[in-house]
């Protein structure tokens, strides 16, 4: 279950590319996200926060996500950064958007909600990658807390598509 104790620069640049596009999202959320944020669930929201304290921790914590010599485990590690990519990317989509409640949960690439499965997606396999299975536990907490969160919010979206003042 664990893993090796030293600072992880993989599991920086993973947290920069999680919190960066988070910090600026503050300044640019979707009209009426406040509306649907208000009807979270406790348990859920309970469980994305433990997952984001523990996913955190474990990434900064355990060198084994750090580059090792290329493997056929490194296959893990190429598609855990992948899917922080398209992260990355579906940011860009929502930025250079009209910054609406459809461009934030709307899914890409086929993947329904993306912004919440694919950081997630990312940081699990990053611990299939070290062998952490702290990182795993954590990142399947996180998933089940955030994942269910945004899935219940699009399920508001999709509700309040046909007032006109949520576009």
């Amino acid at each position: 279950m664990a893993g090796h104790f030293g600072f992880s620069y993989v599991g920086l640049m993973y947290l920069l590319m999680l919190f960066i596009p988070n910090v600026f999202w503050a300044a640019h959320q979707p009209a009426g996200y406040e509306r649907i944020k208000d009807k979270e669930k406790k348990i859920p929201v309970l469980l994305e926060r433990a997952g984001q304290v523990g996913v955190t921790a474990c990434a900064l914590v355990f060198t084994d996500f750090n580059l090792a010599p290329f493997s056929a485990w490194s296959v893990w590690l190429i598609v855990s950064l992948g899917c922080m990519l398209l992260y990355e990317v579906c940011w860009i989509r929502y930025f250079t958007g009209k910054h609406t409640l459809k461009d934030f949960y709307g899914p890409f690439l086929g993947i329904p909600l993306p912004l919440a499965v694919l950081p997630v997606a990312a940081f699990l396999l990053l611990g299939v990658y070290g062998k952490v299975g702290w990182m795993m536990l954590f990142a399947v907490l996180l998933g089940i807390g955030h994942i269910g969160i945004h899935a219940n919010h699009y399920k508001q979206v999709q509700r309040m598509a046909s007032t006109p003042e949520e576009e």
